[in-house]
């Protein structure tokens, strides 16, 4: 990436109440893509699954994470880790799908790990010189569990703690975990940050989303700001989720957690060009009898927010968009995700 075609004021740290949005290049350049990839989702932890794909001790599952193959296992002694799904030998998968076993077998040439990583036998090394079985363990990569989710990095990422960084405080009230009930998934012709940024304002609600907008109360919309997340509340009076507070948290880099009162939707971003993103609901809930219901007007919203979003990529990538200005009192959450894109980029270009 040449950092002389984006190395304009806008790329700048900025205030909040003067703040320029991110120039427009960076939502369709491929070689900016390419840099995203490694060095703000490669850093920073990444939902890879939920529990309910381990169900048990001895599982073992096989999962996407940042465009490479991942493992995640949980032994005998229900310890949860995470691997790059490549084998030591040459390179080949150990799963391919969801399993229970004690071992994990190539699908190559045999070789065989156990839940821990460890090389367990590989056959016909006998005439290998200074081969030595127990020294070839699996690649394992940074793994936690928070509330039935899993997450992996790909490199060093935060401290998972301090990533979370005191959210733990705002999720008191609500009943966590609950249990998977289904997946549903959308792609959408648009760079995954314009996505995300739409996710973080409730700016657009009275225009976009007529049905949410008389759900929820946009004079006591609120936005909170964290180190690595941020926190969007607002009253909520439905007769599908029940009256209470609706929680709209954006985990940095390309995370959310929708939560309604008996109701949690975890949302993933996931790039896929530098013009194309999938996103992935996984929803979890004690009351599947209105899961349908639930399901179908998460439709309505997110074919609107696709609508919109599919719209604001054609206009960035005009010609006759630069950069804008961010409105202090309703988009200080997107400020707060683009102050973050640029604290990585200017990491990369003084290193």
């Amino acid at each position: 990436m040449d950092p002389n075609r984006v190395n304009v004021p806008a790329m700048a740290p900025q205030a909040l109440e003067r703040a320029l949005t991110l120039p427009a290049i960076v939502y369709s350049d491929p070689s900016w893509f390419e840099w995203e990839l490694g060095h703000v989702l490669g850093r920073h932890w990444q939902l890879a699954g939920h529990m309910g794909q381990l169900p048990r001790p001895q599982s073992f599952a096989s999962v996407q994470v940042n465009r490479k193959s991942v493992l995640l296992t949980r032994d005998g002694h229900d310890q949860v880790r995470a691997f790059h799904n490549v084998c030591r030998h040459r390179g080949g998968p150990l799963v391919l799908e969801h399993g229970c076993g004690k071992t994990l077998q190539c699908k190559y040439h045999g070789w065989t790990y156990d839940l821990t990583g460890q090389c367990k036998k590989a056959g016909e090394m006998r005439e290998a010189e200074d081969f030595d079985p127990s020294q070839m363990k699996l690649f394992e990569l940074p793994c936690a569990v928070w509330h039935e989710l899993i997450f992996v990095a790909s490199s060093t990422p935060p401290p998972f703690e301090e990533w979370l960084g005191g959210m733990a405080d705002l999720l008191k009230p609500n009943p966590l975990p609950m249990p998977y009930v289904r997946t549903v998934s959308y792609e959408v012709a648009c760079n995954w940050k314009v996505y995300v940024e739409n996710y973080l304002e409730g700016y657009h609600l009275p225009f976009v989303h007529p049905g949410l907008n008389q759900l929820l109360s946009y004079n006591q919309y609120k936005t909170q700001l964290f180190r690595w997340y941020s926190h969007q509340s607002s009253p909520i009076q439905s007769d599908l989720y029940g009256d209470g507070q609706a929680h709209y948290i954006f985990m940095y880099p390309n995370m959310m957690l929708n939560i309604l009162p008996n109701r949690l939707q975890s949302n993933l971003v996931i790039p896929l060009s530098p013009t194309t993103c999938r996103v992935v609901f996984d929803y979890y809930t004690h009351q599947t009898s209105v899961l349908d219901r639930d399901i179908a007007f998460s439709d309505e919203v997110q074919g609107e927010d696709i609508h919109i979003c599919e719209r604001v990529q054609q206009g960035l990538m005009s010609g006759a968009y630069q950069a804008g200005r961010i409105s202090p009192s309703q988009e200080k959450g997107v400020w707060h995700f683009q102050e973050l894109i640029r604290a990585a980029w200017d990491a990369h270009v003084t290193s």
